[in-house]
């Protein structure tokens, strides 16, 4: 087996092939289901979905993320709050897409981290203010990496990632988003 940081190479480049063959395998569908367990806390479900042509049940136990608000927030830090969520998965998406695709260029990674900072003011979201936005301002990113390319090499992958990553241009661009009661 070709393996490069943890990613089955050869794999990679077989599902790359099968995506050019077949260009509705990359169609997928991802679910998740979230309760409320009162104050700020919620409890979300994340265990099947459909992908690569069919439904993907390889979860046998579905994955759990808490989420909750801090104290300063009238939460109890039951875990991350939705903004410090989105970190996470931009930081995620990122992560994934820069070792897989540096395996794919023969780029062996020792380490790799992500610092993420978002600011947010918090008018609009306490309905003081219909001029500010909800969400975050910005978003700064910082990475680290320690592997055997050159400087140039390595941020010309990062530069890539940015325009491959789902979750930066879900950031980046508008998602249509419908919301309606069951």
């Amino acid at each position: 087996m070709n393996e490069r940081n943890g990613i089955n190479v050869e794999q990679l480049m077989g599902t790359i092939d099968a995506v050019k063959k077949e260009p509705e395998i990359a169609n997928f569908e991802f679910r998740a289901t979230t309760d409320w367990l009162g104050g700020g806390h919620v409890r979300t479900s994340i265990q099947n979905f459909y992908g690569a042509k069919q439904e993907d049940t390889s979860r046998a136990t579905p994955i759990i993320m808490e989420g909750d608000e801090p104290p300063v927030l009238l939460g109890e830090n039951h875990g991350a709050n939705a903004v410090e969520a989105i970190l996470h998965a931009l930081a995620s998406c990122l992560t994934v897409g820069f070792i897989y695709n540096a395996a794919a260029r023969e780029i062996n990674v020792e380490s790799l981290s992500f610092d993420m900072k978002g600011n947010i003011d918090l008018h609009a979201f306490l309905g003081l203010s219909d001029k500010k936005r909800p969400g975050y301002e910005n978003i700064n990113v910082k990475y680290k990496v320690k592997a055997d390319a050159p400087r140039e090499k390595l941020v010309e992958l990062c530069d890539y990632v940015q325009k491959t990553s789902p979750v930066l241009d879900m950031l980046r661009n508008p998602v249509k988003v419908n919301i309606q009661m069951a």
